[in-house]
């Protein structure tokens, strides 16, 4: 009960701070809440149970991999958004940095329709798991049902409505993170002052380990977001931004790992897509709550914010000869057939396979300009790496068995 009421006094007090009319309309903090929501959004329900159950006591390590990559992917985004995303298009930097521009935004225009499935597919798991509905036929008709709900709103209506619930959401979830470590700070005290920590060894090593990290990408994926916010914030603000948030989504992500990844045992884990939530159970019984209303909220509207961005890169990319509300039809018919055919962390390896493209083709593009901007052969190559790093993520990036 204790804890219980430490953890909803911190999600209450955390809330309060991000209402303010001070906070949330600071033109820093709303160009960083943006990536930030997208960055530790679905990542954060499900990368506990399986670094821990992958990779045991080495799972911090892990984590601070998969931060370190997202950076340098950050960094070269950075990059050409410095140099100037409408200098791209007018050539100034070659035909060929036009052509991979192009190239990569379709791929992020294909990973967002992706996303949208992974992102419902887990608000189904999460809005069913604390009812007697509570199985894998009931969440994938509540996924279509919402996946036919967002279309029929974007094909009617549009986003614009919907859109508003942004930053309600992602102070709701924000607020919910904050309860959930100040509960896990204060389970792991406990924990080390009775000398029962735990360090389980490791289920995976060697190539199978390296390539389902590979394959969870997508969890620490969204700092890109930053850079199709041109028509809000300025490049430097927007790059600024970038580099914030994925400064605070790491320490977040290594913080929240390091406090779960030695209080439980092996038996006390599941790899399930809502596994997240039985062990939450063991901190504190109001966490589970919590973390289903962070799901609803968050996934929703992280659907919502990639649907409506896909659309937007089809009709722009195809000059129109691809309608929004065309896009919108051709996201639902394959995120539900994703839905009916592949498991939840299939389609995370699919979405992550989908950004490792997106990421590989910026660095690329990076390499291009560059080369052009005759900043040395060192950054040339070292473009030239991430962007084989990315092919190599999408050819040999595994999901969790």
């Amino acid at each position: 009960m204790t804890f219980d009421l430490i953890i909803a006094l911190a999600t209450a007090c955390v809330a309060f701070v991000l209402s303010k009319r001070s906070v949330a309309h600071f033109p820093l903090w709303r160009a960083v809440v943006t990536p930030l929501a997208s960055i530790i959004g679905s990542g954060f329900l499900l990368l506990g149970p399986i670094l821990n159950i992958g990779y045991g006591g080495y799972a911090p390590l892990i984590m601070i991999a998969l931060c370190f990559v997202a950076f340098l992917f950050g960094s070269v985004i950075r990059f050409n958004m410095a140099a100037g995303e409408q200098a791209i298009q007018n050539g100034d930097y070659g035909a060929l940095a036009i052509r991979i521009e192009t190239l990569s935004s379709w791929a992020l225009a294909f990973a967002y329709i992706i996303s949208v499935s992974y992102y419902l597919n887990l608000l189904g798991a999460f809005a069913l798991s604390l009812t007697p509905f509570n199985s894998d036929l009931d969440a994938k008709l509540l996924t279509t049902g919402v996946f036919i709900i967002i279309v029929f709103v974007g094909w009617s209506r549009g986003f614009k409505s919907l859109e508003k619930m942004e930053y309600v959401s992602v102070s709701l979830k924000l607020a919910i993170i904050a309860g959930l470590l100040i509960g896990l700070m204060a389970h792991f005290s406990h924990r080390v002052i009775d000398d029962a920590l735990i360090f389980n060894p490791p289920k995976l090593g060697g190539w199978s380990a390296l390539t389902l990290a590979f394959g969870l990408l997508i969890t620490v994926q969204g700092f890109e977001t930053s850079r199709y916010l041109g028509s809000e914030y300025d490049a430097q603000t927007r790059i600024k931004s970038m580099r914030l948030a994925q400064w605070l989504s790491a320490a977040i992500y290594l913080v929240y790992i390091l406090l779960i990844s030695y209080v439980f045992r092996p038996d006390q884990m599941s790899s399930s897509e809502t596994g997240i939530i039985n062990m939450m159970q063991i901190v504190a019984p109001i966490l589970p709550f919590l973390l289903v209303a962070a799901a609803l909220a968050s996934q929703f509207s992280a659907a919502v914010a990639d649907t409506s961005g896909s659309g937007g890169l089809f009709a722009q990319l195809s000059r129109n000869r691809i309608t929004e509300r065309q896009a919108y039809l051709l996201l639902a018919v394959i995120g539900v057939a994703l839905t009916w055919s592949a498991n939840i962390y299939a389609i995370v390896n699919y979405a992550s396979r989908g950004f490792a493209i997106y990421y590989g083709l910026q660095a690329a593009l990076g390499a291009v300009i560059a080369a052009r901007q005759n900043t040395g052969w060192q950054r040339v190559g070292f473009y030239g790496l991430l962007a084989t790093l990315g092919a190599v993520i999408a050819l040999f990036g595994q999901p969790v068995e």
